[in-house]
């Protein structure tokens, strides 16, 4: 049984062009691009079998041979990271188990939130995919809740049922609880992790749908299997102690070098 991780990479991203090969320093004082710090937080996951950069672009391309990545091209047609997966996983005529999705901005995802990930997905049959969710500290939520009101796209929140079966996705902060929160205290705010783990089946099915009308609004991929039915199963994964950022906007690289430096990561 397989476990591929696919890191999709764009050049052309709206909000931030060229984020790939944005270049952020490390504790010690070393600058690595996006992409490399991405693809070493993918190597680092234990059960892993294979690591794939998937691109439409030669720079990244180029970038990523020249760190050692192996790398599958992909068309510029593809609409976001879950349809180049899909494109890079038929392309390379792959069969895995699972595919996991771990975005190309999102360069401290603990080894820890993809192993749990994956674990959550095989126990749980009826799921075609899975994501991580984090419990927002006081200090997690404050951060989402300044990037929303400095006119930022922050992080994504998500609210789930029950049988931790995603209800909704968003870029604004989740559910509203008209109160404030101590820096280290737990809130009822999760992060939603921009990773994903997929069945083959499930994967293979979502470029054939259209665009949704609320992934278009929000501009998030995941909605699109709900729109269309689909449970995505929600895995809560712990910090244990670890900072966690993603890389969304340019203002975002000294907050996630100030990350890198607390935890003493080159």
């Amino acid at each position: 049984m397989s476990v591929v991780i696919v890191i999709p990479a764009r050049f052309a991203s709206t909000r931030y062009p060229g984020k790939p090969l944005a270049m952020l320093r490390g504790a010690g004082g070393e600058s690595l691009s996006l992409i490399e710090r991405s693809w070493r937080a993918a190597k680092s996951v234990g059960g892993i079998d294979r690591v794939i950069v998937a691109t439409d672009d030669d720079r990244i391309r180029d970038a990523a041979t020249g760190f050692g990545a192996e790398v599958a091209m992909t068309s510029t047609s593809c609409r976001n990271g879950t349809e180049r997966c899909a494109e890079a996983v038929a392309n390379l005529g792959l069969s895995p188990e699972i595919v996991v999705n771990l975005q190309g901005d999102a360069p401290l995802t603990p080894s820890w939130f993809i192993e749990e990930l994956v674990a959550g997905l095989r126990a749980d049959p009826q799921a075609g995919l899975a994501t991580p969710v984090l419990q927002c500290s006081g200090r997690m939520r404050a951060d989402l809740l300044a990037d929303r009101a400095a006119g930022r796209v922050g992080g994504t929140t998500v609210v789930f049922g029950a049988q931790m079966q995603g209800l909704y996705f968003t870029k604004e902060v989740i559910p509203f609880t008209g109160r404030d929160y101590p820096a280290d205290a737990p809130t009822p705010v999760f992060h939603h992790v921009g990773v994903y783990a997929y069945r083959p089946q499930a994967l293979a099915a979502y470029p054939h749908w259209p665009e949704g009308r609320l992934e278009t609004l929000e501009g998030l991929e995941q909605l699109r299997f709900l729109e269309n039915g689909h449970r995505i199963l929600c895995v809560e994964v712990e910090a244990r102690g670890r900072q966690f950022w993603e890389l969304n906007n340019p203002e975002d690289i000294p907050r996630i070098e100030a990350m890198l430096a607390e935890m003493g990561e080159a």
